[in-house]
């Protein structure tokens, strides 16, 4: 059997293929195959409980997803394992303490983009009707800490503690400034190390309860910072969204909430490198 004899394509044939191959390559992009949007992932210093820090941070997420800066929460149980997460280089994006701030320079050479305008202090609390009014009648008692290396509200009173009022004392970290709180409340120890932003958070009666016995200088403050691999593209778009919520007065609360009102540019040499000078390194734990 003879085999059936293909038609040979018309020009009518030929000219609709081609119409219809450059009518493809023409399509809008958004019916294309995109390429996907790198999300960052954002780290921050649980300084409060794990619950309290994602209510705090999660409409900030939002606002800065909206801005073209998607980026992935992780607030870890613990300082410590925050601690790691930066010296691994995990994060994209951190809120750390000064000294952590330190830490993270130079272990992968993290870069602090914002902080707060108001300076950070460390303040050592008693209960309100606690017999201690010096540092030196805290002698061999337990003092609450929140994590070995929060710097105003650990590293600086413990060094304070040891090499200007020589007070040999039982340390006991307690996870958070909340926890830390806590101690003290329940009397489980007879003072903590906190930071004064933090120790405004909490509720009027709390607050109350508590006397301030000893309060560092001020610092500056806990910064927004980025890794090197960070493009300066998305670098500009985190500073222009985090000072459009400061600007607005509908939006502002969202920083309150993260203590962070009142957006700077923050300078490693100016605001942190001086910190190695304070000789806090023997104070540092690490794992």
């Amino acid at each position: 059997m003879r085999a059936a004899l293909r038609p040979r394509p018309t020009r009518r044939h030929i000219t609709q293929a081609l119409a219809w191959l450059a009518a493809a390559a023409c399509q809008p992009t958004h019916l294309m195959a995109a390429p996907q949007r790198r999300v960052w992932r954002l780290a921050v210093v649980p300084q409060l409980t794990p619950v309290e820090m994602y209510n705090a941070w999660t409409p900030v997420v939002e606002a800065l997803a909206q801005a073209d800066v998607p980026c992935e929460l992780v607030v870890h149980p613990s300082i410590a394992r925050f601690e790691q997460e930066f010296r691994d280089g995990g994060a994209d994006i951190v809120f750390l303490n000064p000294y952590h701030m330190v830490m993270a320079r130079q272990a992968h050479g993290y870069v602090p983009l914002l902080r707060d305008a108001k300076p950070l202090e460390g303040v050592l609390v008693v209960r309100q009707d606690s017999p201690y009014t010096t540092l030196a009648q805290l002698r061999d008692q337990r003092i609450a800490f929140p994590a070995p290396n929060a710097l105003a509200a650990s590293l600086y009173i413990r060094a304070a503690l040891d090499r200007e009022h020589r007070v040999r004392h039982e340390t006991w970290y307690a996870m958070n400034h909340r926890n830390a709180i806590r101690q003290v409340l329940t009397g489980d120890a007879a003072a903590a190390g906190v930071v004064r932003t933090t120790l405004a958070l909490e509720p009027e009666s709390v607050r109350q309860s508590l006397r301030v016995l000893y309060t560092t200088p001020a610092l500056a403050p806990h910064p927004i910072a980025v890794h090197p691999r960070v493009p300066g593209a998305v670098r500009q778009r985190l500073r222009e969204a985090l000072l459009a919520m400061a600007a607005d007065p509908a939006r502002k609360p969202l920083l309150q909430a993260i203590q962070m009102p009142d957006p700077v540019p923050a300078d490693y040499e100016r605001d942190y490198a001086g910190l190695n000078r304070l000789g806090l390194n023997r104070y540092v734990v690490s794992d």
